[in-house]
């Protein structure tokens, strides 16, 4: 195993990230998944919820196909928990949340606070706090609001940013990253 180094990366992902960044001509979403390859041909995501209590651990792509039951219980686990609505949530956002996932090198499942929101989560939501987007990518089951006990937001926020895959948002304050699948861009402090 590598040893990390101060950013909590290591060596192999800092590696891995400067080879996959070394492909600019193919379309942008490609990095993400670029990040993906060369792990046997399988994608897996692992993620708990500290509002419901749920977990998932599953491997949702192999060898270029997505498995349609994994993607069925991701859509559950990423659901508005207030609601209890489900959505189809988008696999380039998962792809995404992967990616950065792997260049983190780490084991701890991400912690999911935010994946699908409904129109009412999303109103309430906006009523409380001015950092919640009217139309909200949430809203689309575009984006993820993700954290990590073993590493900070600024490193989970750096993971995602090279994944150059779509917006990252940084809240330090409120300690997650936002992640989606839309257009390049970033945001934060």
């Amino acid at each position: 195993m590598d040893m990390a180094n101060s950013n909590g990366m290591s060596r192999r992902a800092l590696l891995g990230v400067f080879a996959a960044t070394a492909v600019t001509a193919a379309p942008t979403f490609s990095k993400a998944a670029g990040f993906l390859r060369g792990s046997g041909d399988v994608r897996r995501i692992a993620m708990y919820s500290g509002r419901t209590g749920e977990s998932i651990n599953t491997i949702y792509w192999i060898e270029g196909e997505y498995i349609k039951e994994a993607l069925a219980e991701i859509n559950h686990f990423w659901r508005d928990w207030r609601t209890d609505q489900v959505l189809n949530i988008d696999t380039r956002t998962i792809d995404i949340t992967a990616a950065a996932h792997t260049l983190l090198d780490s084991n701890e499942p991400y912690m999911l606070l935010s994946g699908y929101r409904s129109p009412k989560t999303n109103a309430m939501l906006r009523s409380r706090s001015r950092g919640v987007a009217k139309n909200s990518l949430h809203l689309k089951g575009q984006a993820a609001d993700l954290r990590l006990k073993s590493r900070s937001v600024g490193q989970i926020y750096k993971a995602a940013c090279a994944c150059k895959a779509g917006g990252v948002g940084k809240y330090s304050g409120s300690n997650f990253v936002h992640m989606d699948c839309g257009t390049v861009r970033t945001w934060g402090s």
